[in-house]
């Protein structure tokens, strides 16, 4: 990941850039810092229970990669996408089996990680159960660091 990234982000050094789900190993954040300036990282601190219902409810159309939630964003039709009617699945990770390793297996390697960034004091940490609620203040964090008309999306996927 991190030699497909970075080339990228080298390339835009005179626009201001947002990654979602990168770092997310040590290895790859000293790599980050070598080559870039990071100077904001934002962690969401998420409860495991919400996570768990988020993420057990996540549905998602493969051809087009539209995320469908059965608590608050459900199909027209149940297991059906809403564009083509073509069925939904969910990945094997959501499952609530699967979901209890993978989000233990991602603190224990995120930690390195938050721990850089708090040591360089870069890191701000938001803490809720409510996109709406902890939306102003990233918004707001994000305003204050990025300039809007230079700005270019980079995302990863999240975990």
């Amino acid at each position: 990941m991190t030699r497909l990234l970075l080339p990228r982000l080298e390339q835009m050094t005179s626009h201001s850039w947002l990654l979602d789900g990168f770092p997310r190993t040590l290895a790859q954040a000293q790599a980050l810092n070598s080559s870039c300036d990071v100077d904001v990282v934002i962690s969401l601190n998420i409860p495991y229970e919400t996570l768990k219902e988020r993420l057990t409810h996540r549905w998602v159309h493969p051809a087009s990669g539209r995320v469908y939630n059965m608590g608050f964003n459900p199909p027209r039709v149940q297991g059906r996408d809403d564009n083509t009617g073509e069925p939904l699945i969910q990945y094997d990770d959501d499952k609530a089996d699967a979901l209890v390793a993978r989000l233990r297996y991602y603190k224990d390697v995120a930690k390195p990680v938050i721990d850089l960034y708090k040591a360089k004091g870069i890191l701000h940490s938001v803490s809720g159960t409510e996109t709406d609620r902890m939306w102003p203040y990233i918004s707001s964090l994000l305003n204050t660091r990025i300039q809007p008309q230079n700005t270019i999306p980079v995302s990863v996927p999240a975990p």
